[in-house]
């Protein structure tokens, strides 16, 4: 199940590989989410002495967080994943130029998950080709409808 997901990702880059990791939450952070005060959108991921972060998730502290704990909602979040699979990011970010960003947050076996992406930044025309190919799968979903109303057999 969806917690939250960032659709400017896929407009912005070209999405090459997607991973799956774990993110280390706090208590209140958990209630947050799960009553749906997550924002994904201006996340990026960031690789740090072999570590992956989670860096611009804001999630906004509900009113009944505990009182001796300070809520920080943009707070850095660690990614975990199998070392083998990081190194191997590693390479790819380092050396061809990559990106990593979170596609979405998702529940698995009762855990919080993100999903991140390998990806590389597109251009502005390609971002107005990805515009062009919505704006026509639409246009072409209303002509459908409209072809099977206005015919009755």
């Amino acid at each position: 199940m969806s917690i939250a997901e960032n659709r400017r990702a896929r407009y912005d880059y070209h999405i090459e590989e997607q991973f799956e990791a774990g993110v280390v939450l706090s208590g209140w952070e958990i209630k947050a989410i799960r009553a749906g005060q997550v924002q994904l959108t201006d996340g990026y991921v960031l690789i740090k002495d072999g570590e992956l972060f989670l860096i611009g998730c804001r999630i906004n502290a509900l009113r009944s967080a505990s009182t001796h704990v300070t809520p920080e909602a943009d707070r850095t979040k660690k990614l975990l994943m199998h070392k083998a699979e990081i190194k191997r990011l590693v390479g790819k970010v380092e050396q061809r130029g990559f990106t990593l960003v979170p596609l979405n947050l998702h529940y698995k076996g009762g855990r919080v998950k993100a999903d991140i992406a390998l990806a590389k930044g597109k251009a502005q025309h390609d971002k107005r080709e990805t515009e062009k190919k919505r704006d026509w799968e639409r246009e072409k979903g209303q002509l459908m409808r409209h072809a099977s109303i206005g015919r009755k057999d």
